[in-house]
């Protein structure tokens, strides 16, 4: 589903065209499904290990990275196609996504924009049998979700989940999912960059630690797996920045350690309590460096402290006085966060992914400020953030 963001810095304003989710949404019309072909002999590894034949999944990992034919067919299998149903008085969409199997339980996992709010969910296989699914959890803050369908044994082929920690930008690795309906299809690039935001369409959140790649990604691949060369899923594809809609070179996915850390907890309890501070922020640069009289341009200034918010609670100062600088106004006079847990904080991404990687609710967090230009410290244990609908 699409969701249009402007990012805004302050002091200096970068416009990104748009972030699009890539679901890719139509009116009914016949589906987009690969018909059975016949058997492909198997590939041999030059180690002496085999890749299956079609139908076949080799599930040892393999001793080196695969050729893209070879990495394709070890996990086509895994791959598939999601459509759903939203009824309403007047008329029934079906937006389309994918989706890859997660274990032998029949858990699949997507993405939370490509099954929100559906009234039925479909799930088809690469042989083009189709089965309902339930859903099972979903988390909107990592745009992840997991449904479950009820289907023979054989077709269960859960993908491994890589370490997304261990990616270097320049890397290469492979998107599958069913970019406008075409299932099963393949593109290839390489990891851009790593620890991206992704704004949400819940507003004042962004998904932190997010992978950048330049593998095609388009509508219709939401929720589909970005590999690694041993097969291993160390992304979840989720949207492309365009000024179009359609694929420019810029897609994220939602990193694997994070799904390592959601989908568990969404299975046992149909939801994920995320850790909360409670403050707005901006990134000190050097003309707010220079205002605040600051040595260096890095840490964050609080902008704004949220009413009985854990910041709030324990005491963290938010602005106090408007300036212009640059042109635009900004509020002065806030806490400067430089350091969390004794980790040096540069800009407002490294507070995110800290929290994101490190903490959970009720967990502790000191934080090294310059208030009034004077180093301090505060501990905070963290909250619950509030949920999509609350102020």
């Amino acid at each position: 589903m699409k969701a249009t963001v402007i990012i805004a810095v302050v002091v200096g304003v970068v416009a990104v065209a748009g972030i699009y989710y890539s679901t890719f949404l139509f009116q009914p019309q016949p589906e987009l499904v690969t018909p059975p072909v016949p058997a492909k002999p198997s590939l041999t590894q030059t180690n002496g290990d085999s890749i299956a034949k079609q139908g076949e999944v080799v599930t040892a990992k393999p001793e080196r990275d695969l050729l893209l034919p070879e990495l394709f067919q070890r996990v086509e299998n895994s791959v598939v196609q999601i459509t759903i149903q939203v009824e309403d008085e007047f008329f029934e969409v079906e937006p389309l996504g994918s989706g890859f199997l997660y274990d032998q339980n029949g858990h699949i996992i997507t993405n939370n924009h490509v099954v929100q709010g559906a009234d039925k969910i479909s799930v088809t296989f690469l042989d083009g049998t189709v089965y309902n699914a339930d859903l099972v959890g979903a988390d909107p803050y990592t745009d992840l979700a997991v449904i479950r369908v009820d289907v023979p044994q054989e077709k269960l082929v859960p993908l491994p989940l890589g370490d997304s920690s261990k990616l270097l930008v320049g890397e290469q690795v492979a998107a599958i999912g069913n970019p406008f309906g075409l299932s099963g299809s393949m593109t290839t690039g390489i990891v851009s960059q790593l620890g991206r935001l992704l704004p949400l369409d819940v507003e004042g959140f962004s998904i932190p630690d997010v992978i950048q790649t330049d593998a095609a990604i388009n509508p219709g691949n939401s929720g589909g797996p970005l590999l690694n060369l041993r097969g291993e899923v160390v992304g979840v594809n989720s949207a492309i920045t365009s000024a179009t809609g359609e694929f420019a070179g810029v897609g994220f996915a939602i990193p694997s350690n994070t799904v390592k850390k959601i989908i568990p907890v969404l299975i046992e309890e149909g939801g994920y309590r995320h850790p909360w501070l409670g403050i707005s922020s901006t990134d000190i640069v050097p003309e707010i460096a220079k205002v605040l009289h600051l040595k260096e341009a890095k840490g964050l200034l609080v902008i704004d402290v949220i009413a009985d918010s854990p910041a709030d609670k324990y005491g963290i100062k938010g602005g106090s006085k408007m300036i212009t600088l640059d042109g635009r106004q900004i509020r002065i006079g806030g806490d400067v966060i430089v350091a969390i847990d004794d980790t040096p904080i540069r800009k407002v991404d490294d507070l995110l992914i800290y929290i994101q990687r490190e903490k959970s609710v009720g967990d502790e967090m000191t934080l090294s400020i310059i208030r009034d230009g004077e180093p301090m410290q505060i501990t905070i244990v963290l909250g619950e953030r509030p949920g999509p609908e609350s102020p």
